[in-house]
């Protein structure tokens, strides 16, 4: 009895070892129908089950429009009970900044809403979201059985912008050149002067260049920063301001023109590292996990360019 009692602990313990308390989103209220919700910062691991992304929500005449919904259906529940803390008003509109499952995966746990994307984000979502489910259970250690992939029923064309009421809110739905990743989309509100950029803008993190065009991405914050903003709401990390963006504009840059510096002297990814000036780099989170893999995404873009 007790050896079977063992077994089915054994087999049991995987679904309870992420039962705990979810972090708890730090509540930013920029206006009076603007809240950023921010995540905890860092990569999905079983300590935080996979909520590490920031969210932002528009308070409308009726419904709330939510920006990227989290990394599982889990994580959008959580969500979910956030915003009933702060509207009794429904979620009825979903805006996807891309593709990534950690912006996502959450869109499954709000009902009879409308989701839009960029075209790119909706074929990338079917493409892919399967597999962020997989990485996103590999990350936090457990299984995601009501986590399914739920793409863009409205899309917006690639290098676009376009104004939109949606629940009595202008916004400006801004579809860059690929830059984070092929299908990134921005939301600026005119009339607040809050745009939320999504991945195209990071603080306090390393970003990551796993599916970006770099290249894209530097000429994509130059022109971020001729819009009027008065709050920068990233994809992770603190809101931001002008300067921030600047500052990221300024790394992103240096980082491509080293490389490229580099291999045109002839030199590998490995030895153009040793050249970089990595110093604004070292203190920003996820450094040591995440500045190879750019670097070697850099030199690669950059072996395409001049080939």
């Amino acid at each position: 009895m007790k050896t079977a009692l063992f077994l089915l602990a054994t087999l049991l313990y995987p679904a309870f070892a992420h039962a705990g308390t979810m972090p708890e989103a730090d509540i930013i209220q920029i206006n009076p129908r603007v809240y950023a919700l921010l995540g905890p910062l860092g990569l999905p691991t079983p300590h935080n089950q996979g909520y590490m992304a920031n969210t932002t929500i528009i308070i409308g005449d009726q419904g709330v429009i939510l920006i990227d919904s989290g990394g599982s259906d889990e994580v959008g529940n959580h969500l979910a009970r956030t915003i009933a803390k702060i509207t009794p008003k429904p979620v009825t509109h979903i805006i996807n900044t891309h593709h990534h499952g950690d912006h996502h995966l959450g869109n499954i746990a709000f009902k009879d809403v409308e989701v839009l994307s960029s075209q790119q984000c909706r074929k990338l979502v079917e493409e892919t979201g399967d597999e962020w489910v997989a990485l996103m259970e590999d990350m936090i250690g457990h299984k995601l059985p009501n986590t399914k992939p739920v793409p863009a029923s409205v899309t917006f064309p690639d290098e676009s912008r376009s104004d939109r009421h949606v629940q009595g809110v202008k916004l400006m739905l801004w579809v860059p050149q690929g830059s984070h990743t092929p299908g990134d989309m921005m939301v600026y509100l005119p009339d607040d002067k809050v745009l939320i950029g999504g991945d195209i803008l990071v603080n306090t993190i390393v970003p990551n260049l796993r599916n970006a065009h770099l290249k894209h991405w530097i000429a994509t914050l130059e022109k971020i920063q001729r819009l009027e903003t008065g709050a920068i709401v990233p994809g992770h990390g603190p809101l931001m301001t002008h300067a921030d963006v600047q500052k990221l504009h300024k790394m992103l840059a240096n980082l491509y023109a080293g490389v490229e510096t580099g291999y045109k002297r002839g030199l590998n990814d490995s030895e153009i590292r040793a050249t970089l000036d990595l110093r604004d780099w070292q203190n920003l989170k996820e450094f040591d996990s995440a500045m190879g893999g750019n670097i070697n995404h850099t030199y690669l873009e950059v072996e395409a360019e001049n080939f």
